[in-house]
């Protein structure tokens, strides 16, 4: 089965162009058969899909949930958790990365770095707690994001390797948030993916899964060259600061956290 694994909707992220139903159409007439919702720090979109979208839309489809979420300390985070477990204190943006990891694995899902060589703070393989602990948290994580069709071939190179050298399972996904970008990117998977709990399963079990794709030329960073560099400290700041002020709210939400043992119930949303 053929799924864009990093896919930004316009319900759920600010930056975000698509809708889901155009998500859908573009992907189908690509010969996709799924994606992954992946906004930022938000289940906002699946929300919508569940809601609104879902009924008589796209029965041959298959809509998977994920997040992106923004760490404290180590970039942009992938987690898909299985259904019906949306912790809260995943649209809390500001946890380190491994109290992260802990929260997604006692719940039962999975989580890898988006991107892990790309920009500057907000890409795993950038940041410092990456030189400082880069074997202990690569052997803690579940995938890599090995094809970002908003990347350089290098730095998707870059991701390959470190995938290779802790022996995980690349992901391909497109990062789109304009319309010109959806399916550039894909995953392909050997076993049947129905729902969050088969994709898990995959990733656990060490299922063939392939990735790749074609890059897209309209990125902002390819825009405005060197000027990029103002974006990237804007959003240190934006995410040190925004961390920050959230600190309480995701403190309170931690402590009522039981993570001494799995969930297998609804955690919100």
């Amino acid at each position: 089965m053929k799924f864009d694994m990093h896919c930004h909707t316009k319900e759920g992220s600010l930056d975000g162009r698509v809708g889901l139903e155009d998500y859908i159409r573009i992907l189908k007439d690509k010969g996709f058969q799924g994606m992954l919702v992946t906004d930022h720090n938000s289940y906002d979109g699946y929300r919508a899909w569940k809601n609104q979208v879902k009924d008589g839309t796209a029965q041959d489809f298959v809509v998977l949930k994920g997040i992106e979420y923004d760490t404290i300390n180590a970039g942009h985070m992938i987690v898909v958790m299985p259904e019906k477990v949306k912790p809260r204190i995943l649209e809390v943006r500001g946890m380190p990365v491994s109290l992260l990891i802990t929260i997604v694995h006692v719940y039962g899902g999975i989580v890898g770095p988006a991107h892990p060589c790309g920009e500057k703070y907000m890409s795993f393989g950038r940041t410092k707690v990456f030189r400082r602990q880069k074997d202990s948290l690569m052997r803690r994580f579940d995938f890599v994001e090995t094809f970002n069709a908003c990347e350089s071939p290098e730095r998707n190179q870059e991701a390959k390797e470190l995938a290779k050298e802790y022996y995980l399972p690349g992901f391909g996904g497109s990062d789109s948030h304009k319309e010109n970008c959806v399916g550039l990117a894909y995953t392909k998977f050997a076993d049947k993916i129905t729902c969050e709990s088969d994709l898990i399963a995959a990733v656990r079990r060490k299922a063939p899964i392939r990735a790749g794709g074609e890059y897209y030329h309209g990125t902002t960073k390819e825009k405005i060259g060197a000027a990029n560099n103002v974006l990237v400290y804007s959003f240190w700041l934006y995410n040190k600061t925004s961390g920050l002020l959230r600190a309480h709210k995701r403190h309170a939400k931690v402590k009522y956290l039981d993570i001494g043992q799995p969930r297998t119930h609804d955690a919100g949303g």
